[in-house]
């Protein structure tokens, strides 16, 4: 699975790429530290998720959900924060994420949460 990272911490957003990078059926396809960067890289790139953090610079997660569900249809979003399960959560799902996980929670709680999205066949790419 292509995974994009989308968190405005630095050493957590390396951190979770070299982590996830030791599983054999996922790879990093990019970083980025805001929502707006993570929209236009989602329709760069089109991963098959994007773990997307909620409390960011120029755009929060909750938008750049949003955007990246109606412009990427075949991209997952996975909300990744600090708060735990409840308003936040549910805000994320309402953008359009697919699941939710709290960044105390343990790594293995993470990969579940990406291996249950089973992202299969992407649709092509908007013809330009």
């Amino acid at each position: 699975m292509r995974i994009l990272l989308v968190d405005d911490h630095t050493v957590l957003r390396e951190t979770l790429a070299r982590a996830l990078s030791w599983e054999p059926d996922i790879e990093i396809v990019g970083e980025a530290g805001d929502g707006k960067l993570a929209v236009a890289m989602t329709c760069e790139l089109l991963p098959d998720i994007v773990l997307m953090d909620i409390s960011m610079p120029v755009m929060n997660g909750f938008e750049a959900t949003r955007l990246i569900c109606a412009a990427c249809p075949g991209v997952r979003v996975i909300g990744l924060s600090r708060y735990e399960q409840g308003e936040p959560a549910d805000a994320m799902r309402a953008a359009g994420a697919v699941a939710y996980v709290d960044k105390n929670d343990a790594l293995d709680v993470l990969l579940a949460a990406i291996r249950a999205c089973n992202p299969g066949r992407r649709p092509p790419p908007p013809a330009a």
